[in-house]
This record gives structure tokens, C-alpha cells and sequence, in this order.
């Protein structure tokens, strides 16, 4: 079945303005057409036939006895029948027309109006709700409106979902932020009273323990703040062409001892060499968030494959892990803040919820992506794409 799509404003307008205009003259000049022609039919009908053979010759001919032709008018449909004056029955005619069909062409004009301004009072019902706070509010699409405004009203529903998500969303962070800086403030706080109290001997390790907290603290707040900055389109990055391959390596270096230590196997293979323009210290930043999370989430014994090659101009960086893994209806909010999963994700593993929020966001100002999947064989795939130089 053929879908019939709107029109555009312009021709909606168009259309509904020249058919009223259009219709109003034609049904004018009908109604003016169908009165001299019943009366003339009326008038002829009536007429002797030597008289009318007589009057169809003259009106061929006028000019032959104008006195005769003007004397059958005069008698037949009355003297004043051409009367230029504006009193005549012609222009009384056209005047009663007037009045009408001027009802009828309002109604029509009112009823064809009627989808655009509907429309237009939906969405502004719904925009005084989203005023209100109820951001989620959807304006409803009307059938008949021009295209232009249907698109608006499907873009105004959309940008409502969007705020809702952003709602939700600050929400949770602020409970979850609020959560995630207590825990350490907390326990600095507790180990620095028992000392002060002399609950806690003066040993250094309890100094060690109040610093550990602190630099998580601080670690904590600089994440969030580069999360800011880049909501805002302020993230600052300082680009210049550079090799991930070689930021991988050097990343995997410095992180191999603990990774070593806890027994994980790691390879790289470089398919080919993309070349990319990026901030060289943000994009090791990225690397560093997924090998972490990999060692953190992995498991010991497990085995990480990053897998570097170039397809259709956009550099592409897989890292699969044979994990646990986590649920398939994780990976929708996996990159958002303060995100964990049930397991995978515990609080307890050390991972505060804001790294790969941090990498999609480094990913996404430099014009590329991040994603998650989970494989066929099992574990984690998480993709960076970034465009290539």
C-alpha cells in the first residue's frame, strides 16, 4: 500500500490559497453564467417563433436595425435590462453572490487551516509542559499538516525524549556522585577522628590510608570535571598526527607488571598501520581505561587480544577479553557514569563507574566512537573507532 506523504508548507499554502481564491471567482462567474443563460432560455422559450427567428437573425446582425434589436430587449427582458448604473439587477446580482459564497469560502478556509493551527497548539501545549518541568511531554503529529511542520513537531518530541534522558540521567549521577565522594571523604574523615581522639596509635600507615582516600578524592573530581568539559564541547585537545600502534605498546608496557602479576595474557596485532590525528596524552588515556578494565574485570588467568587495523577511513581498535563478560542488557547504559554491572561492575573491584564515560567522551571529541558488544565465544568486545588520517 502506496503511503501518502505530506506536502511541503510552501505547496500546502499554495494549494489551500489559490483553490479558494480560484473557486471563489469560477463559482462567481457560474452562478452569474447560469442566471442569463436560464433567463434567456425562459425568455426565448416564450417568444412566438417569427419573433424569435426574427431576434436570433437581429443578434447576429445587430448593426442591420439597432431601433428593432433594442425594441425586442426592451420589450422581452425589460428597458432597464442594460443599465450601466450600479443599481443595476447585474451588479445586485453579483453583490448577493458575494454575500453568499463569502460564508461558504470562510468555512473552507477555516476547515483547510485547520491541521497546520492544531498542530501549532499541540506543540504549544507540550512546550508550556516541558516549561513546567515535564520534559518528557509529546506533541501529537496531526494528519494533514504540511510536511515542514510535521518534521518540526517529530524533531520537537524528540529533542522532550532527549531532555527526559538527560533528566534521568543528572539525577542518577547526582545521587550516585554524591555516593562516590562520600565513601572516600567518609573514611578519610573516620581515620583522621580516630587519630585526633587517639583511637588510632600515630602510625604512619593510618597517614597512608587518610593520602590513599584523598588521591581518590582527587582523582575522582578531575574525572568528573573532564566529563563536564566535555558536555560542554570544552574539552580542549591538543591533535597532531601519531600512531595508536605505537601509544598501544607503550600503554601495554607500562601496564605489563600487573599484568604479569595477575597472570593475564595480552597480544596485539596490527593488521595495518592507520595514522590518526588525535591528542596523543587523551588517546593513551583511553588505552589505559580499557586495559585497566580489562585487568580489573577480566579475571585472573584471562587473556586480552587487541586488534588495530584500518577499514573505509576509519581506524578501528578491538579489545576482546574471554571473561565473564557482562548482561546483554548492560551494554546500553555501560558507558554512561558511575555505570557497573551487577557483578562485573561491583564497587568492591576498585573501578569508581567514570572510566569508560571518560573514554567515549575522549573518544567522541576527537569525531569518533566507542561501543561494546559481547561475542559469540564468550567475554567483552569493546571497539574504538576513530577517524583516520
Amino acid at each position: 500500500m502506496k503511503v501518502k506523504r505530506p506536502q511541503t508548507l510552501w505547496r500546502w499554502l499554495c494549494l489551500r490559497i489559490l483553490t479558494l481564491a480560484i473557486g471563489t471567482v469560477v463559482l462567481i462567474a457560474l452562478c452569474m453564467w447560469l442566471r442569463f443563460t436560464v433567463q434567456y432560455l425562459w425568455i426565448t422559450h416564450h417568444m412566438p417563433p417569427a419573433l424569435l427567428q426574427e431576434f436570433l437573425a437581429l443578434r447576429e446582425h445587430p448593426e442591420a436595425d439597432p431601433a428593432r434589436y433594442h425594441e425586442i430587449v426592451d420589450a422581452w427582458w425589460g428597458i432597464r435590462y442594460s443599465d450601466p448604473s450600479i443599481a443595476s439587477s447585474d451588479w445586485i446580482t453579483v453583490g448577493i453572490l458575494v454575500l453568499v459564497t463569502s460564508p461558504f469560502i470562510t468555512y473552507l478556509g477555516l476547515r483547510y487551516a485547520r491541521p497546520l493551527s492544531l498542530q501549532f497548539s499541540h506543540l504549544r501545549r507540550t512546550a508550556e509542559a516541558v516549561t513546567a518541568g515535564r520534559f518528557g511531554s509529546q506533541s501529537a503529529l496531526v494528519t494533514g499538516a504540511p510536511a515542514e511542520v510535521l518534521h518540526f513537531a517529530g524533531d520537537f518530541n524528540a529533542m522532550t525524549r532527549q531532555l527526559a534522558h538527560y533528566e534521568r540521567e543528572l539525577r542518577a549521577s547526582h545521587v550516585a556522585m554524591a555516593h562516590e565522594l562520600r565513601s572516600p571523604l567518609t573514611a578519610a574523615i573516620g581515620r583522621l577522628q580516630g587519630l585526633i581522639d587517639g583511637v588510632f596509635d600515630d602510625d604512619p600507615r593510618h597517614h597512608v590510608m587518610i593520602m590513599s582516600q584523598l588521591r581518590y578524592l582527587s582523582r575522582l573530581i578531575d574525572d568528573l570535571h573532564l566529563l563536564s568539559l566535555a558536555d560542554a564541547g570544552q574539552l580542549n585537545l591538543d591533535c597532531a598526527p601519531c600512531d595508536p600502534a605505537d601509544l598501544l605498546r607503550e600503554r601495554i608496557a607500562w601496564i605489563k607488571p600487573q599484568l604479569d602479576a595477575a597472570g593475564m595474557q595480552i597480544g596485539l596485532t596490527v593488521t595495518s598501520q592507520p595514522a590518526v590525528t588525535a591528542d596523543a596524552f587523551r588517546l593513551a588515556q583511553v588505552f589505559t581505561i580499557l586495559l585497566e578494565n580489562a585487568l580489573r574485570y577480566a579475571g585472573a588467568g584471562s587473556c586480552l587480544r587487541i586488534r588495530l587495523q584500518q577499514r573505509a577511513g576509519t581506524c578501528l581498535i578491538d579489545f576482546q577479553d574471554n571473561g565473564p563478560g557482562v548482561p546483554a542488557d548492560f551494554l546500553a547504559s555501560m558507558f554512561d557514569r558511575f555505570s557497573r554491572g551487577e557483578t562485573s561492575r561491583a564497587r568492591h573491584s576498585g573501578g569508581s563507574g567514570l572510566g569508560l564515560s571518560i573514554a567515549r567522551a575522549v573518544c567522541r571529541a576527537h569525531g569518533g566512537d566507542i561501543s561494546a558488544t559481547l561475542p559469540a565465544g564468550g567475554g567483552l568486545r569493546i571497539r574504538v573507532e576513530l577517524p583516520a588520517r
